[in-house]
C-alpha cells in the first residue's frame, strides 16, 4: 500500500511545479541554452560585419536570428514550454508583448504624424517674433 502511494504522490503535481530533476541535468540545460545563445550571437556578428552573405539579406538574416535567441531564451532560462501548467506564463508572455508593441508602436505612429503637420522650423521660428 505505502508503494502505491509513494508513487502517486512523486506523479502528483500542482501546477506550476516541475519535476525534480537532479543539479547535473539542469547545470547542462543552462550550458545547452549558454552555447546556442553564444553561438547565434556570435552568427549575428559575423553576417553583420561579413562581406560573405549577400548585402540585401542582412537584416532579413538578422531578425531571424534574433528570433531564434529569443526562443533559446524562452525555452533554456525562462522555462517556457508548451505544458498546461504553463498557460499563466505564455498569458503573461503575450500580454507584455502586446504593451511592447503598443507603446513602441503608438510612439512611432505619433511621432511619424508629428513630423508630417509640424511646419519647417523657420516658420515655427517667424511665428516666435
Amino acid at each position: 500500500m505505502s508503494d502505491q502511494t509513494h508513487m502517486h504522490v512523486e506523479h502528483d503535481l500542482a501546477p506550476g511545479e516541475e519535476e525534480q530533476h537532479s543539479v547535473g541535468e539542469r547545470i547542462l540545460g543552462y550550458v545547452v541554452g549558454l552555447g546556442l545563445a553564444l553561438l547565434l550571437t556570435a552568427t549575428s556578428f559575423f553576417i553583420a560585419g561579413t562581406d560573405l552573405v549577400w548585402q540585401p539579406s542582412i537584416p532579413v538574416a538578422l531578425i531571424v536570428l534574433a528570433i531564434a535567441q529569443m526562443g533559446v531564451h524562452l525555452v533554456f532560462f525562462l522555462h517556457i514550454t508548451t505544458g498546461p501548467d504553463n498557460t499563466n506564463n505564455v498569458l503573461a508572455l503575450a500580454f507584455g508583448l502586446m504593451v511592447v508593441f503598443l507603446v513602441v508602436g503608438g510612439t512611432v505612429w505619433i511621432m511619424g504624424h508629428l513630423n508630417q503637420n509640424m511646419p519647417p522650423m523657420d516658420q515655427i521660428m517667424q511665428m516666435h517674433r
